[in-house]
């Protein structure tokens, strides 16, 4: 073998082997054990980037070391093409996105092909694929007839620059994000599947997830949201005293009601537009309202700002007590009924709504020392404590004091202990071209018409124009001109399309079975999920993986597969990071504006900024290709495992490359090594071998892929110190069999040039010894007053006796003794000889 690792020439070559032989095509009726990994698929933006390789490099391991170890595995990958970025691409450049999507995705899959990634190309697809989204598109209508998809008007954010609808994550200062312009609140109507009639299960599910990360089972539970409280009737009266009806509240507190002091409802809520038809000013401060933030996270954070409507609510258990009735701009009307009672003592956001307005704020809950009614804290007091100023409720707890509130409510028939969830239906309405076309026809005589089934798909028109913003589906000329599938009058087809979580909700059902005729095979799927082992980033710990799970629940609820958790295991790895660059008038720069310092197009000195993520935005991504042709895709992988545990961030350096390539170079003079070997035993260096296969493979099957590292490490060095044995001849080829899943291309070439049979891609994990793995010598600490003086190793359970004596005749003891005679010695056995002198 040469003395060197030629790395570009080995990964063209086994790349080349591994195409050819179909080596990594997942075999739908293998009787093998089946493991289905699967790393979230990418959006074809132009190309990868170091955090792809590091989410695809540990999926790779995993897949790898399980075929080794008798799995079938199925390792896919293809593309979520469908979104915005495409759509700006052609309104920014004048491309068609189906023609940008599909050359990015060409340069992204060379990219990662030259990664050298044991990925089931058999099985790759785009979601931009009519073959795709025709399936969609027929479960869509499977759902719709089950009673789970539903129309309705809903308000918006739109955007009257690009018009179109903007997510609330779009929304900044109440700004379109592309557009800069003031957003608009609109009601149209929306399309949204039922997600909140599984929002019991998907919550309770969340308990079964036991090899899901905590943070994300939290924060799918917060999100779901369920909370029990009371929903109640306050009595409505105006300045007159006239009876105005009733309005409802809900409350999660019903023990501080006491502590109200007023009542607020959302600017959308019936009582709001009631009083705004006939008060100017009312209905202005609506549309302030409008002009503001839509999710709990941005109400939080604006300023509370309220309109007194002059009426008056009572309340329920002193019917003297008034309390003013505001619209306000941090009530939900999508959260319980829209309504609230404030009570800013125990509210932090009811608390700056009352300071503001002067409001009365009075204690109703004490932390145990503080019991007046009056509040002279800076800020709500939240936590738990003994009910005071409450009447028939002083001196209960919290707990027992809402039972108590509820039983008297239902007694009174005024109110009824309920349940609410956070969780919304998912409006799934985008007005937008580049998306699954909503298969529904809209006819004036029978309504809404789901297009028949073998009209499916109903594909994307290419003639389409991007140069007046707005949905191109709407002004098309023929596309949406179509007769009524019903009665055969003219109709229209619905010009939405689908949110793009509904392509990804489903996509790893998809690469299990792909017939032509449907969009999966049941049992066939059904082999192989869940998925055995996910992984991706924790910004998706929400969305994505909720609607997933939401929508393998609904065809499990339609029969279609009996499998309602779609992920049995989920990986949240960290960022690839690096420094980002900005220039002296605040632009973001890349490496390659920037010389000695200096940004080269201006003369201008550069600041360097901090550590982030990489991102296109900040300029700060590394292309994984020129790193792959200067050092090999080895190095590049090896680099990823063993930098920094997975979960947490690792930042890019090329110090950490150049030390990965050294140690490749190091570790093919290692595995090439044909020096003679004695017939000799190293029983110490079996040892090493036969537990470093074992951490190595636990290391591994638990994601701890820089634990691997380090252990091969110790097995590379203890190798490299071995004497030539027949011991040492076998540690190198276990040693090559172990690194063969993180550095695939050395370990192919070396196996060919040791004369292995076939591919090392399908040989076995090394077998274990379990004798190998016994200790049956133990290393002794031996002390002096106190002091480690020296260290021993002895056989396991040797005598105390026997300890002190080895330990008494230690060179080293005897001269830290300096001849006195020892008072005491005290032997924990296997463990410890301390000599008191």
């Amino acid at each position: 073998m040469s003395q060197r690792f030629n790395a570009l020439s080995a990964d063209a070559r086994w790349q080349r082997v591994w195409d050819e032989r179909r080596t990594f095509a997942a075999d739908d009726h293998s009787n093998k054990p089946k493991s289905y990994v699967l790393e979230m698929f990418p959006y074809p933006s132009g190309r990868i980037h170091m955090g792809h390789v590091r989410n695809y490099t540990m999926g790779d391991v995993l897949a790898r070391f399980r075929r080794m170890n008798g799995m079938e595995v199925l390792h896919p990958m293809g593309w979520d093409a469908f979104g915005m970025p495409a759509e700006n691409a052609a309104m920014e450049k004048g491309v068609h996105p189906g023609g940008w999507t599909r050359d990015n995705i060409a340069t992204m899959k060379a990219q990662l092909k030259r990664l050298g990634f044991a990925l089931d190309w058999t099985r790759e697809f785009a979601t931009c694929d009519p073959e795709y989204y025709g399936h969609e598109q027929a479960l869509f209508l499977k759902f719709y007839e089950a009673g789970l998809v539903y129309r309705r008007e809903s308000a918006v954010n739109w955007d009257p620059v690009d018009m179109t609808v903007l997510a609330n994550e779009q929304v900044i200062d109440g700004r379109g994000w592309r557009s800069g312009a003031l957003v608009e609140k609109r009601k149209l109507n929306q399309w949204f599947l039922k997600i909140t009639a599984f929002a019991e299960d998907l919550l309770s599910g969340l308990g079964e997830l036991k090899d899901w990360p905590d943070k994300v089972r939290l924060m799918q539970e917060n999100w779901i949201g369920k909370s029990q409280g009371l929903t109640f009737r306050f009595a409505l009266n105006d300045a007159a005293g006239t009876n105005e009806g009733v309005v409802e509240v809900y409350t999660t507190r019903p023990d501080t009601i006491f502590g109200a002091s007023f009542v607020a409802v959302a600017a959308d809520h019936p009582l709001a537009q009631r009083v705004a038809a006939d008060d100017p000013a009312a209905q202005a401060f609506i549309e302030e309202c409008r002009r503001g933030g839509t999710t709990a996270a941005e109400l939080e954070t604006q300023e509370k700002l309220g309109f007194d409507t002059g009426l008056k609510a009572a309340h329920p258990f002193d019917p003297s007590l008034q309390l003013p009735v505001y619209i306000a701009n941090f009530v939900l009307l999508d959260y319980g009924v829209g309504a609230v009672f404030g009570v800013p003592a125990h509210d932090q956001r009811d608390f700056e709504f009352a300071t503001k307005y002067k409001l009365p704020i009075r204690r109703v809950v004490s932390e145990g020392t503080k019991d007046a009614p009056e509040f002279q804290e800076a800020e709500a007091y939240t936590g738990p404590g003994t009910l005071v100023n409450s009447h028939f409720l002083d001196g209960m707890d919290v707990e027992d004091a809402k039972r108590e509130v509820i039983t008297r409510a239902e007694a009174g028939g005024w109110g009824e202990g309920t349940t609410v969830f956070r969780l919304r239906d998912w409006g799934v309405s985008r007005q937008r071209y580049w998306g699954t076309p909503i298969p529904i026809i809209h006819c004036e005589g029978c309504g809404a018409v789901p297009v028949p089934a073998d009209q499916l798909p109903v594909k994307l028109p290419e003639d389409v124009s991007f140069a007046t913003p707005g949905n191109p589906l709407d002004r098309h000329p023929t596309w949406k001109h179509v007769d009524c599938p019903s009665c055969g009058k003219p109709a229209v087809r619905e010009t939405d399309t689908l949110d793009t979580f509904a392509d990804s909700s489903w996509y790893f059902i998809r690469f299990a079975s792909q017939p032509d005729d449907k969009p999966f095979d049941k049992a066939v799927a059904e082999q192989w999920l869940p998925v055995g082992q996910y992984i991706g980033g924790v910004e998706h710990a929400i969305l994505h993986l909720l609607y997933a799970r939401f929508w393998t629940r609904a065809l499990q609820h339609i029969g279609m597969i009996d499998v309602a958790e779609p992920f049995a295991g989920l990986f949240t790895q960290g960022m690839v990071t690096h420094e980002t660059y900005k220039s002296s008038d605040g632009r973001w720069l890349s490496p390659g504006e920037i010389e000695d310092g200096i940004e080269t197009a201006t003369g201008q000195p550069v600041t360097v900024g901090r550590v982030e993520k990489m991102s296109k935005s900040k300029k700060n991504t590394v292309d994984p290709e020129p790193i792959v042709d200067q050092y090999g895709a080895d190095a590049v992988r090896w680099f990823m495992l063993s930098d920094s545990p997975p979960e947490r961030d690792l930042e890019w350096s090329e110090n950490g490359i150049e030390g990965a390539w050294r140690f490749i170079q190091r570790l093919w003079r290692l595995v090439g090594d044909q020096s003679g070997s004695d017939d000799g035993e190293d029983v110490g260096l079996r040892k090493v071998a036969h537990r470093t296969v074992k951490g190595v493979a636990e290391a591994i099957e638990g994601l701890q892929f820089n634990k691997a590292v380090a252990l091969i490490y110790t097995l590379a060095n203890a190798v490299e110190k071995a004497r030539p044995s027949a011991d040492r001849t076998a540690a190198l080829g276990t040693l090559l069999r172990i690194v063969a899943p993180m550095v695939p291309h050395l370990a192919e070439e070396a196996w060919a040039a040791r004369g292995g049979d076939g591919l090392i891609a399908d040989v076995a994990w090394p077998a274990i010894d379990p004798a190998m793995l016994v200790d049956d010598e133990v290393t002794i600490a031996v002390q002096v007053n106190g002091k480690l003086r020296d260290t021993l190793v002895m056989p396991k359970g040797t005598a105390k006796d026997a300890a002190e004596a080895q330990a008494m005749a230690s060179e080293k003891v005897i001269r830290a003794l300096e001849g006195k005679a020892p008072k005491k010695v005290i032997v924990v056995p296997d463990r410890l000889v301390n000599i008191v002198a």
